[in-house]
């Protein structure tokens, strides 16, 4: 599956810098476990040197979270339904850093994949 996206580059400035930096980005999302319809990539103590800006808990489906990290493990989090993004450290925020413009009625096929056959590959990169 293919999107299109936008950096979110007037309410994350940092964010969508220090992103952009890394891009293209590979990973693999996985299912979240306590944050509701939404899949993630852990990246563990890694430090995009960036603070909280434009940080949600809740956020819409095709949006694009970045965690920090801080309290819980570094992750990005890709949400495609109901989202109350948490951990099992307790709730959490994110940096909403890019929205998909496309193919928002595929999400929940990348859920679904996530959910029942596992990790799935994905990859960033600018067009």
């Amino acid at each position: 599956m293919v999107f299109d996206a936008r950096l979110e580059t007037e309410k994350a400035p940092s964010t969508c810098a220090a992103f952009a930096k890394r891009l293209p980005f590979d990973g693999q999302v996985v299912h979240v476990r306590w944050s509701g319809e939404a899949v993630w990539i852990p990246l563990g103590d890694l430090d995009f040197g960036v603070g909280y800006e434009n940080h949600t808990t809740y956020p819409a489906p095709g949006q694009i979270l970045l965690y920090p990290g801080g309290i819980s493990e570094t992750e990005i989090l890709l949400a495609y339904g109901g989202v109350n993004f948490a951990s099992k450290m307790g709730q959490l925020a994110g940096n909403h850093f890019i929205t998909l413009s496309s193919g928002l009625d595929m999400l929940p096929e990348v859920g679904r994949r996530a959910l029942w056959s596992g990790a799935q590959d994905i990859r960033f990169r600018s067009a």
